[in-house]
């Protein structure tokens, strides 16, 4: 299944969406890689996402403290998980993937994303709401 970016996702700072919107075409990439059972691509796939990831966290934690918002502490947390997690099934798998492991790992960032933007990047929409769409603390 396919996921798409809308407004709903939208925590209201252009470059966190821009950020989701890029995981989120990632995470399509390595559905299709997946479901064709491109197991080298998988992997090539899986390293730009980790490495993405690891920018896309450290900018929104970033944001997250200049823009006030109290649970930066618990996002690095999830965001750690995330990083362990990509690791863990990429060292358990390294370049052959087994069927079963593959349709469990596309399973997992599919729920992971929707859960994280959903139920722990919404945290930050009111605090980024005071604050131009634009806003990098850099």
């Amino acid at each position: 299944m396919s996921l798409q970016w809308s407004e709903a996702l939208s925590v209201g700072n252009d470059l966190i969406d821009n950020d989701h919107k890029y995981l989120i075409a990632l995470i399509n990439e390595t559905e299709l890689d997946i479901q064709q059972r491109h197991r080298t691509e998988l992997a090539s796939v899986l390293a730009k996402l980790a490495m993405y990831s690891q920018f896309h966290f450290t900018r929104e934690e970033k944001i997250g403290t200049a823009a006030g918002f109290g649970q930066v502490a618990q996002m690095h947390d999830s965001h750690a998980y995330l990083l362990k997690k990509l690791e863990e099934f990429k060292s358990e798998n390294d370049d052959f993937w087994a069927d079963e492991s593959m349709d469990a790992f596309g399973g997992f960032l599919q729920t992971w994303l929707i859960n994280h933007v959903l139920k722990e990047d919404m945290l930050l929409k009111p605090f980024l709401e005071k604050a131009p769409r634009n806003f990098d603390p850099k």
